[in-house]
């Protein structure tokens, strides 16, 4: 913050507030104002104190109503009120102003964000997302073992599906037992979970695609059924790309297999201290135009995890930077036959000094199920 001149930071994003004070909260409503020196402000739901207090790393906690008679504005117009008595004393203050994507609240179904009034509440306000992106690239020890139990959540998942996955079962069916895995086990795993949340995207066969929805077609006995998932572990993510089938893999996919995984290995073995961002891009670029995918995949290679399933860094060509010991990224190649089918490979690694460390112990590639 010295750097950039910034004596506070002013943020309302679900994971920027949890990120800067270990609160996750419920509606989107809450914000935090950090400065440079001095203990940070937690602005929350009166309905959240409890919360508030269980999970904060902060004890100047200032609450808002959801409804009050004296005051029948919305609460995103009490919340600015308590932001600008919390930053009235600061000079240089920085907002989300290039913030692009947000993690959900625990409601999830319905994010909130603030009106047009919070940014002109402070009209010489700075980006604070250079700042914080920086910050949040580097996983603290607590960020690592939290991203650990998202990470065991989703494997034990995988395992759970791998025992109940059916040919004919509809991709829906197949999503649905993985996501109330989550959920339900998830939630208190090890009893270190307080609530666990999974997304998901189920392709089989030719149903596979780079973007589209899980629907009602049916799991395939001898291709691939591809699970795009995400695990949430209070306000900490994974996000994994894994492969069943219930019978003997295709020969075609078999070859797409073998060629893949090798480009992953390389990617992967590349992810260490130092290296370049951009020649990673590369790197998995050229491999699969090796195979004759020339051109894919249409969606990045990699990326940051952490309190959003997708965060920077973004590796690519077009930017630069290096991979630096603690960032926990998303390495995830993937190849397309024009009709429907393919493969994508995808998994977690913590950069550190050694190299790059998987976090999940669910295996990469295509998994016989049991």
């Amino acid at each position: 913050m010295a750097e950039h001149e910034l004596d506070a930071l002013v943020v309302r994003a679900p994971d920027n507030v949890l990120y800067l004070t270990n609160f996750w909260g419920m509606k989107g409503y809450d914000a935090c104002v950090f400065p440079r020196e001095g203990d940070p402000v937690l602005i929350c739901l009166e309905a959240s104190q409890d919360d508030a207090i269980y999970q904060s790393s902060t004890t100047d906690i200032r609450l808002v109503h959801g409804y009050s008679t004296s005051d029948p504005r919305p609460v995103p117009a009490r919340t600015l009120d308590e932001a600008l008595a919390a930053a009235k004393d600061y000079g240089r203050v920085g907002l989300e102003l290039s913030l692009g994507t947000q993690a959900s609240d625990r409601m999830v179904g319905e994010p909130t964000t603030f009106t047009k009034a919070w940014f002109d509440a402070w009209p010489d306000a700075a980006d604070a997302m250079p700042v914080l992106n920086a910050a949040r690239a580097i996983k603290t020890e607590q960020e690592i073992e939290r991203m650990r139990l998202a990470n065991d959540i989703c494997a034990a998942a995988m395992e759970h599906v791998r025992g109940e996955l059916r040919p004919g079962m509809k991709e829906s069916e197949a999503a649905a037992i993985w996501q109330a895995f989550v959920h339900g086990e998830g939630t208190g795993w090890k009893g270190k979970v307080d609530l666990a949340l999974g997304y998901s995207l189920v392709w089989s066969g030719p149903g596979i695609r780079t973007f589209t929805a899980t629907g009602h077609r049916p799991v395939q006995e001898h291709e691939p059924t591809l699970f795009e998932i995400w695990v949430c572990a209070d306000g900490y993510w994974c996000d994994h790309t894994k492969l069943l089938c219930p019978g003997e893999l295709t020969p075609e996919y078999q070859e797409l297999e073998r060629g893949l995984l090798g480009v992953y290995n390389r990617a992967v073995a590349h992810c260490r201290p130092g290296a370049s961002f951009a020649e990673l891009d590369l790197l998995v670029r050229e491999g699969i135009a090796a195979l004759g995918y020339e051109g894919q995949p249409t969606h990045p290679i990699c990326h940051g995890v952490g309190a959003r399933a997708h965060e920077p860094p973004y590796p690519h060509q077009a930017a630069g930077g290096e991979f630096a010991e603690g960032m926990v990224l998303a390495i995830e190649p993937g190849c397309y036959w024009p009709d429907g089918g393919g493969l994508r490979v995808e998994d977690n690694f913590l950069i550190t000094d050694d190299g790059p460390e998987k976090l999940s112990s669910f295996p990469d590639g295509v998994v016989t199920t049991t």
